[in-house]
């Protein structure tokens, strides 16, 4: 691959990163902005997010600006009140075409967006071209969905338009001193101590499905029959993580263990979870936001794969830190091209996992 000549930044100077979508998809893009800082140290860059993921990307040291605001997100400040919807699209805007960027690398899959950036004066728009969605792209690799490789490596493929190569792929998530000190405060607050095995289970996960977030979930009870073996086992103090949306979920395991867990479900938003997580000797989860965080932080992780492909969306880049459990149903995979079927086969690909199987791959990764 070509290499940037040393008087190549002033062509890179302001480059807008667009992908409104969840924590996973978002971590997915940080190798790709690593790649382009160590080539163009000096280079301006700037991340049009969804306001959930915001905490996610603010302390990146690679990023500039960040612009939290997306489709979905305008369309509930419409909803709620159509001047507060207006304001908050002319603030977008002015806050974008301020900055004069002068390339984009577009991963929303959305034709709007990169129309918004024609408009904006953006001269060189980079992206994927699925199902038509790339027409005002200036550059674009054609792509009928992501199902051959991780989608990370897709996101890399984009460099080749900049002739940016490639030398750490591994994801990147930062926590700052503050986040730490409050995360060691909540723990202390629930008894946990220095020494202490500290393990965390995220139930939930998969967020940025909305309401069919519960297709990817393995069965709660499952988690707390392993909660339950893990703290008898491992004298280990369990953390239950995530959101309060998540609340439900979090109450069925505490009602039904035996032992107690230590239940932070709605107490650590996503600028203290990085933080928390990173305290924890390894994180069991679904296929979800948190797990990416873990590995990005360099955190073991065990996690549960259903309808989703591993090797698309998977822990990445893969590690023997890093354990999937999955069964292999005739049907599975059946999460394609951005679309997820209706399960006649009552979630046979997640229900089939044993707890034996994921504390005996927790177990593996505690005593390596």
């Amino acid at each position: 691959m070509m290499i940037l000549k040393k008087n190549a930044g002033q062509a890179f100077k302001k480059i807008l990163i667009i992908n409104p979508f969840g924590i996973g998809d978002v971590l997915f893009t940080t190798p790709v902005i690593k790649a382009i800082k160590e080539q163009v140290p000096n280079c301006f860059i700037g991340y049009w997010s969804n306001a959930r993921v915001k905490p996610v990307l603010e302390n990146n040291p690679n990023i500039n600006k960040i612009f939290a605001l997306s489709r979905g997100d305008l369309k509930k400040a419409y909803q709620e009140s159509f001047f507060k919807g207006v304001w908050r699209a002319i603030k977008l805007t002015w806050a974008i075409r301020k900055e004069r960027f002068n390339i984009c690398l577009d991963f929303s899959l959305d034709h709007r967006y990169s129309l918004f950036a024609k408009m904006m004066g953006i001269g060189k728009r980079i992206g994927f071209n699925y199902k038509g969605r790339g027409r005002f792209l200036t550059s674009r690799i054609e792509i009928d969905g992501y199902h051959d490789k991780h989608v990370v490596e897709y996101y890399l493929e984009l460099l080749k338009f900049l002739n940016i190569p490639v030398r750490d792929k591994s994801l990147s998530l930062s926590v700052v001193l503050g986040s730490e000190a409050k995360a060691k405060n909540i723990l202390s607050a629930a008894g946990v101590e220095v020494n202490d095995l500290v393990l965390g289970i995220a139930p939930g996960a998969g967020g940025s499905w909305g309401k069919d977030a519960g297709y990817k979930h393995w069965p709660v009870l499952k988690f707390t029959q392993l909660a339950d073996k893990l703290i008898s086992e491992f004298k280990a103090k369990v953390l239950i993580l995530g959101d309060e949306s998540e609340r439900k979920i979090a109450d069925v395991m505490v009602h039904a263990m035996r032992n107690k867990p230590i239940d932070l479900v709605g107490k650590t938003d996503l600028g203290i979870l990085p933080a928390v997580i990173k305290n924890c000797r390894l994180l069991i989860t679904n296929d979800g936001g948190p797990m990416h965080m873990a590995v990005a932080l360099g955190v073991k992780t065990v996690s549960v794969f259903g309808p989703v492909s591993e090797l698309v969306y998977g822990p990445y880049p893969e590690h023997r830190n890093h354990v999937v459990l999955k069964w292999d149903t005739s049907c599975r995979p059946c999460y394609k091209n951005f679309r997820l079927p209706a399960c006649d086969r009552d979630k046979e690909c997640l229900k089939s996992i044993s707890v034996e199987s994921v504390f005996e791959a927790a177990k593996s990764l505690l005593n390596p």
